[in-house]
């Protein structure tokens, strides 16, 4: 079975710039590399799993997302880190394009996206990290370590000051 290191993006991979959707606007959040670096070197498989709601909203299209995802993808793979997937929900329970209203199991705090990486990629949660920079990224699965990094929207019961800290828990 592998092991794997789940990431949030807004916030954990890129700068949260609120419905990112333009490759000029993504800003990597300082450690990324360093912490995925490290993961594929103690063999952990790096999967994103994200909430894009905007496109439930319609801020942005799928099109747009799977650009920023193209190239996010790019830029990991120019320091020889692989993203072995993203797996994302565009749905939002108040959602103004009526194709994506629903209150999903693959929206998080909800565990879908990480059960299907499961079944995907063969994966042993209790060998498994998640980090996440919002309380609705910490994904309750049995055996799972769920790492929640200080941000704008995690002042407290925040689990790391940063990125740094997670590195010596691997």
């Amino acid at each position: 079975m592998n092991k794997a290191l789940f990431l949030d993006r807004d916030g954990v991979i890129n700068k949260d710039t609120a419905y990112l959707h333009k490759v000029e606007n993504v800003e990597f959040v300082d450690g990324i590399f360093d912490l995925c670096k490290i993961a594929t070197e103690k063999g952990f498989l790096i999967i994103v799993v994200t909430n894009q709601g905007g496109i439930a909203m319609g801020n942005y299209s799928e099109k747009e997302m799977r650009n920023v995802h193209n190239y996010i993808r790019e830029e990991f793979a120019k320091k020889e880190i692989e993203i072995s997937k993203f797996y994302f929900c565009p749905h939002h329970p108040n959602a103004a394009i009526d194709k994506f209203k629903a209150d999903c199991g693959c929206r998080k705090p909800n565990p879908g996206m990480l059960l299907r990486a499961q079944r995907d990629f063969n994966i042993d949660f209790s060998r498994s990290v998640m980090v996440g920079d919002k309380k609705s990224d910490r994904i309750l699965i049995d055996g799972l370590k769920s790492y929640i990094v200080k941000s704008e929207y995690c002042f407290e019961n925040y689990d790391v000051e940063n990125l740094r800290e997670i590195i010596e828990k691997l």
